[in-house]
């Protein structure tokens, strides 16, 4: 049985993760945070290697105790009052584990053999981010490439938001995705508000053998230069006077039009 571990203060080495680090110091130390036993074990099935687990007392031998057996790495709890201002919330809405952050991809990885890509520019709004990730995953899209501007896909939030999709579908980071899609032979379409825009049920998008649709901040929308520079601007037909979705319902609407 792994070394159980009673929280009494937050000055515990082992808690620094859950409680101290910002996303920008776990980035630069290599580590997330997953919360919620679906996402942990969609984790632990990519490889991604567990460093302790957070939970109430009940879930020890309760609902967490396989993630406690299967881990076998220090489970921290304790009182639940210092376990709510440790992490914001009750755990029993879930299960926390540090983790080590898994080797980046390569862009040209998630591109071998896709036919659909999504490409999300400047999204910073985490449940944004795990939406559009649980849609691509669920909706036929092979790969996302996400400019490094967005929100970390392994914050936690974007990775609970996403059921785990984060871990389920390729994804790498890439500064320049227009080239390199085009490179790659993709037709690419940015999902945008202009005036020569295609409807989504275009016969040259649903025709196209590798496309890859864009997705932009919130708000703002896609880049003028990322709208120019792709093949197609694309719009959904709205009703009632309203001209556009959120970002995370738009990706929907369009992975399951133009997703395998």
């Amino acid at each position: 049985m792994p070394e159980i571990m009673e929280l009494f203060s937050l000055s515990h080495p082992l808690a620094q993760p859950y409680c101290n680090l910002t996303g920008r110091q776990m980035l630069r130390e290599g580590i997330f945070i997953a919360e919620s036993e679906n996402v942990i074990l969609a984790a632990l099935d990519m490889g991604c290697k567990p460093l302790s687990l957070l939970m109430e007392r009940q879930h020890v031998t309760g609902k967490g105790k396989t993630l406690v057996e299967t881990c076998g790495v220090p489970v921290l709890t304790g009182a639940d009052d210092l376990l709510r201002s440790l992490t914001g919330f009750s755990l029993s809405r879930g299960i926390l584990c540090a983790m080590e952050r898994p080797e980046e991809r390569n862009p040209a990885a998630v591109l071998s053999n896709a036919r659909r890509i999504a490409v999300m520019e400047n999204v910073v709004d985490g449940t944004n981010v795990g939406a559009i990730f649980r849609s691509a995953a669920a909706l036929g899209m092979d790969g996302i490439l996400l400019t490094s501007t967005c929100c970390d896909p392994l914050q936690r939030r974007a990775a609970r938001v996403s059921m785990g999709a984060v871990f389920r579908i390729p994804w790498a980071y890439c500064d320049d995705p227009l080239a390199l899609l085009k490179e790659n032979g993709f037709a690419t379409a940015a999902l945008a508000l202009t005036d020569n825009a295609l409807s989504i049920r275009d016969e040259r998008l649903h025709n196209a053998d590798k496309l890859a649709l864009f997705l932009g901040a919130e708000g703002d929308g896609l880049k003028e230069e990322t709208i120019q520079g792709c093949d197609y601007a694309v719009i959904i037909p709205m009703h009632h006077h309203m001209n556009s979705l959120n970002v995370a319902a738009a990706g929907a609407v369009a992975f399951w039009e133009l997703g395998k």
